[in-house]
């Protein structure tokens, strides 16, 4: 093997048993919430179940073990909240552990997680993930760019998998659930990245666009079969406006937004996105008269981080990640070195930009969304009614 190959079979061999014991740490930290945050839970959900993508997984993919290409396995991520990493595509938290911690409850742990409990909840999201099966992508050639680890009917029926550990009867879970708030995406991210990943025009992307809303839709439609009566579902965020894309896309015949600085036909998508997804959940609130279903906004939020920083305690600057390498243009994302890999380092202080890493948000950037989707005004009710 050689001195060197040596050396890096051992340093391997030191990396996966720290992992075992973040691991462990990651079980005993989901079970406790810290005490001053739990004070302040309405106690209003007995569950949070929450679906998706990296956006809000808790650490499905890690779960067997860390593939050693997954840099976000390494510090600096979970750097600002846990000290280690976790699993979380960001520095700290997401929304959906703000979300748990409003209600006091723990953070959730990830479904795949061995010893946990599921009493309060669980997360099944995991990073890859869309809303459509593997299948649909390989009929249309996309299978080689989808790194799907578990589409929205998967992780569904990874919650079915767990229904016997959580309720003994059809109308025991149903009452669990009908008690419970479901945070069901965001999904689609993943999806459209086939075609584009693929190197296709964003014209593929748009007729994938009539399946996904669908797809979203139905596996709503699963839940609420299930018993769920309170759910709340994410559009997607502004992609135009994320470093992966804008360097990506760095063609300065691209058009930029002149206040922004993101690329306008992204964002357009995005936006065209969620508008058909909120007309699918208009569809389903008028079929389900007795489910509260609401629309939770990541787009409203990240223009607004771009456009007043200031009154979210970011920095004024065009869209930047916070962990990164320099590249093409001024985005400090480099897909040869980033966030976690070796070139790439992290931003003194990640509470100033709301991009962590040029494709997920900082655990900062989430507070301020989940507390617009708890409280108002980032979605279409918020989900703490007032008494």
């Amino acid at each position: 093997m050689g001195e060197e190959g040596g050396a890096l079979a051992a340093r391997a061999r030191r990396g996966r048993a720290a992992w075992r014991a973040v691991l462990a740490a990651l079980l005993i930290l989901a079970a406790v919430v810290p005490a001053a945050e739990a004070a302040e839970g309405t106690g209003r959900y007995r569950a949070v179940f929450n679906f998706g993508d990296s956006l809000v997984d808790a650490g499905n993919l890690v779960t067997d073990g860390i593939p050693d290409y997954l840099a976000t396995a390494r510090l600096p991520y979970g750097q600002t909240y846990f000290g280690y990493p976790t699993g979380r595509c960001s520095d700290g938290r997401l929304v959906v552990d703000f979300i748990a911690q409003e209600f006091g409850l723990p953070l959730l742990p990830p479904s795949k997680a061995k010893n946990a409990t599921f009493e309060q909840g669980a997360n099944f999201a995991i990073t890859g993930a869309t809303a459509l099966d593997t299948e649909f992508f390989e009929k249309r050639g996309l299978g080689k760019t989808v790194w799907n680890s578990g589409s929205l009917f998967t992780q569904i029926q990874w919650l079915r998998d767990l229904k016997p550990s959580l309720c003994y009867s059809d109308q025991e879970c149903k009452e669990f659930f009908g008690k419970s708030l479901f945070v069901v995406g965001e999904f689609g991210g993943n999806d459209y990245n086939a075609p584009l990943f693929a190197g296709k025009d964003l014209k593929e992307a748009y007729k994938l666009m009539p399946h996904v809303i669908q797809g979203i839709s139905d596996g709503v439609e699963q839940l609420i079969a299930e018993g769920a009566k309170d759910l709340i579902v994410p559009g997607v965020m502004p992609s135009g406006c994320f470093p992966v894309y804008l360097t990506m896309y760095i063609d300065p015949k691209e058009e930029h937004g002149p206040r922004t600085g993101c690329l306008k036909r992204f964002n357009t998508f995005s936006w065209v996105h969620n508008a058909m997804l909120k007309r699918a959940l208009e569809k389903l609130r008028a079929k389900h008269p007795g489910v509260r279903i609401m629309y939770g906004d990541y787009f409203t939020p990240v223009i607004q981080f771009i456009l007043q920083p200031e009154k979210f305690g970011f920095y004024k600057q065009l869209p930047r990640a916070c962990c990164g390498a320099p590249g093409r243009g001024p985005y400090n994302f480099n897909l040869t070195a980033k966030c976690g890999e070796p070139g790439a380092t992290s931003c003194a202080d990640p509470k100033t930009h709301w991009s962590w890493d040029g494709i997920h948000l900082t655990e900062a950037a989430y507070r301020h969304i989940a507390r617009g989707w708890l409280h108002g005004p980032f979605g279409d009710q918020p989900i703490v009614q007032s008494s």
